[in-house]
């Protein structure tokens, strides 16, 4: 029910953009409708492959490895293993997302999948070599690392002692 509320929140959004384009004239309307519909086709094919891809690795992931590595019983070694998987993985949320989605399936524990999260949302290796060091002062960079390195461990523990296993 939220996701049906949610898209119609966004279609209505959409429609109000297209009106107020449409309001200003000048072919603003035209012209964002082509932005809009150039990125749209651009972005699909990624799309697919991060979903049809991510439904490929949830029927691939080896439930018993899932379990032994990242399960409940896993302990600090688990939330670190998650930590660095999620550091490395590449790719936006379609692909983070499901491999932790699907490592809950699989019999990963709750604490380990959102170390996971957390570690592909702040930590993501590629992100920092392709975005960051090359806009932004290493300084500032690395600091940002050394400051937020915890938060994986941070997180899966606060998890825990909100009643989560």
């Amino acid at each position: 029910m939220i996701v049906l509320v949610l898209t119609f929140a966004l279609w209505a959004l959409v429609v109000v953009l297209g009106f107020i384009a449409w309001r200003r004239g000048g072919g603003l309307l035209p012209a964002s409708l082509k932005a809009g519909g150039l990125d749209f086709v651009y972005l699909i094919p990624r799309l697919a492959i991060g979903i049809i891809g991510s439904g490929f690795l949830a029927a691939l992931l080896p439930e018993d490895v899932i379990r032994s590595w990242l399960g409940p019983e896993s302990g600090p070694a688990g939330l670190m293993l998650a930590s660095l998987a999620g550091a490395l993985t590449p790719g936006g949320p379609v692909v983070g997302f499901a491999i932790g989605s699907t490592a809950l399936k699989s019999g990963a524990g709750s604490p380990a999948v959102v170390a996971y999260v957390t570690a592909w949302a702040l930590f993501a290796v590629q992100r920092l070599f392709v975005w960051e060091l090359p806009v932004m002062p290493a300084r500032v960079v690395w600091l940002r690392v050394a400051a937020s390195l915890p938060l994986p461990f941070l997180s899966a523990w606060g998890y825990m002692l909100l009643g989560g296993r």
